[in-house]
């Protein structure tokens, strides 16, 4: 029955429209954490890993639509090519970095990094730019801080608002024909010497460093530019990857909405078939029971239970689990009370097979087209359950879910700000995953139900 079923299913044509969406949110699962460490799940919410990041910075696919906006750079140790020379005893090490500049917008902010091991003689660094004029511009030229340890290791970042770089850029004010004392120092350094626009062309950013002993080692360097376009998703106001949350959001949607439809239906289903089989008193009670659960209100009660016991993911789940099982039991025991009619089982029970042989064997299988169709249809139910409650704030914020992801726009009040990025990929996402469950479980049931397959044709 159940190969039939599968069968029926790849011949509709909704239902290869939703196993195809399936197919696709499975792949995005298995891809996350090869696609991006398992560190920027762990840390999400970790300023500091996000920091190398633009902040709320448009995806790169933007640029297409409008002016070319400022694409994000940012390059480390191995995008630099390593000069070592020495003069007068003094080593000489300079990474240099070459970028080629396209945009019509100057970068957000320009940061230098570093890491050096020296001893008691401290290093100087000094940072010159060569622009596509040929205009050579030393705007960063200071020791680093003195050691008293044999070997030190000291790392440190140099922002464009730098006191010694706006310092050093006032002397080149002979090379443009406008004030420059206005602009900020990565408007100044990318600047047209005739006019305040773009100069377009290839740099080359030199991180030259000065070692006084054998001992000293540049262990790494780097260069920021922020830009205003970033990745495939964008970002968000704590630099965020938009694009990590979005696709380590799916396994988590997946995990969540399954074991939710796929508990909640199975204890409707056992519940149901019990009560239908049973009947009479047994029946009554249950029935009262499935009842009150079903007047219940179920969103303040979660709210309340959230509140109360946490906001862990797995709590969520068996908050869910809680108040989703009652339409199936309904449904269910209506069914039982017609199947436990039927010859068989009657022949069944006369040979002295136990009530639970008489249920597991002969009446659930009977149900079990109709449990699939349930648990395809109860998947979006359980994701969109998450959501609300991560949407107002109530979710696990430890994790990357879709839901989360439009709290944190909603508080940032991303709408008004027009940061659409931010609001639009997860509430696509919850809508294809609920639209893929539902096409699923909506061709199981007209599958299923001959008689709806028939009203319909």
């Amino acid at each position: 029955m159940q190969k039939k079923l599968l069968l029926d299913l790849l011949r509709s044509r909704r239902g290869v429209i939703g196993i195809s969406i399936i197919v696709f949110l499975l792949l995005l699962s298995v891809l996350a954490p090869v696609i991006f460490p398992i560190k920027s799940y762990i840390l999400w919410n970790d300023p500091d890993y996000w920091i190398n990041n633009p902040k709320t910075s448009a995806p790169f696919w933007t640029n297409i639509f409008g002016s070319k906006e400022f694409e994000h750079v940012s390059l480390g140790k191995n995008d630099a090519k390593v000069i070592s020379e020495s003069s007068d005893g003094i080593r000489i090490v300079t990474h240099r970095f070459e970028i080629n500049i396209q945009s019509d917008s100057f970068p957000d902010d320009l940061m230098f990094l570093y890491s050096v091991k020296y001893g008691n003689i401290p290093p100087v660094l000094q940072i010159d730019i060569n622009r596509p004029d040929n205009n050579n511009f030393t705007i960063y030229y200071s020791s680093l801080p003195p050691s008293s340890n044999i070997n030190t290791t000291f790392s440190d970042r140099i922002f464009s608002t730098n006191k010694n770089i706006k310092e050093s850029l006032i002397q080149y004010q002979g090379f443009f024909n406008y004030p420059i004392s206005n602009y900020e120092p990565q408007i100044i350094l990318f600047s047209d010497t005739n006019r305040p626009s773009v100069l377009k062309g290839n740099y080359q950013i030199s991180e030259k460093f000065y070692l006084f002993d054998n001992s000293s080692i540049v262990e790494d360097t780097g260069i920021i530019l922020g830009g205003k376009v970033f990745g495939i998703m964008g970002t968000d106001d704590l630099r965020r990857d938009l694009t990590v949350g979005i696709i380590w959001g799916t396994p988590i949607a997946l995990f969540l909405g399954l074991t939710v439809s796929i508990f909640s239906i199975t204890i409707g289903l056992i519940y149901g078939v019990v009560a239908g089989y049973r009947g009479k008193r047994t029946d009554e009670g249950m029935m009262r029971i499935n009842d009150i659960f079903y007047a219940l209100p179920t969103l303040p009660l979660l709210i309340l239970l959230s509140i109360t016991f946490g906001r862990s993911i797995f709590l969520i789940i068996a908050f869910l689990m809680l108040f989703s099982w009652m339409g199936t039991a309904k449904v269910i025991r209506s069914i039982a009370l017609q199947i436990r009619n039927f010859q068989y089982v009657e022949a069944s029970k006369l040979m002295g097979q136990s009530d639970l042989k008489v249920i597991f064997k002969h009446i659930i299988p009977q149900l079990l087209p109709l449990t699939f169709a349930s648990v395809a249809i109860s998947v979006p139910a359980a994701i969109l359950g998450e959501a609300a409650l991560s949407f107002i704030g109530l979710g696990d914020p430890s994790l990357p879910t879709w839901g989360q992801l439009l709290h944190d726009a909603n508080t940032a009040d991303a709408a008004s700000r027009g940061i659409w990025w931010w609001i639009i990929p997860p509430g696509l996402m919850i809508a294809l995953t609920g639209l893929a469950f539902f096409l699923i479980g909506n061709t199981l049931d007209s599958i299923a139900n001959p008689l709806r397959k028939k009203n319909k044709k």
